[in-house]
């Protein structure tokens, strides 16, 4: 994914500016940017300020790290699951031989 070339303290400053009755045409110009990416800030993150995208940040961190845990681990035990039932290491069955 391609990196923004606004931090989230720039991004939350432009979304403050349109919060505060600037416009978008504005605020493009202004910026740089075009206006469709300042409504998709503002959809992102309105009523955030600094602290609370880092936190986010933090947690999508943690979030993606525990997936893959959860993924790593999903894939140990099935693997150990179809290797009791080839080697006949399971319950066995009712069928009589």
């Amino acid at each position: 994914m391609r990196k923004s070339r606004f931090t989230e303290a720039q991004i939350i400053a432009i979304v403050g500016e349109y919060d505060a009755g600037g416009s978008v045409g504005e605020l493009s110009r202004k910026h740089g940017v075009h206006a469709n990416t300042i409504r998709l800030w503002k959809s992102k993150y309105a009523g955030m300020d600094v602290a609370d995208v880092v936190r986010l940040k933090e947690l999508e961190a943690e979030n993606a790290q525990m997936q893959r845990i959860i993924a790593r681990l999903t894939l140990k035990v099935d693997a150990m699951d179809n290797l009791i039932r080839k080697n006949a290491w399971g319950p066995r069955s009712d069928k009589k031989r």
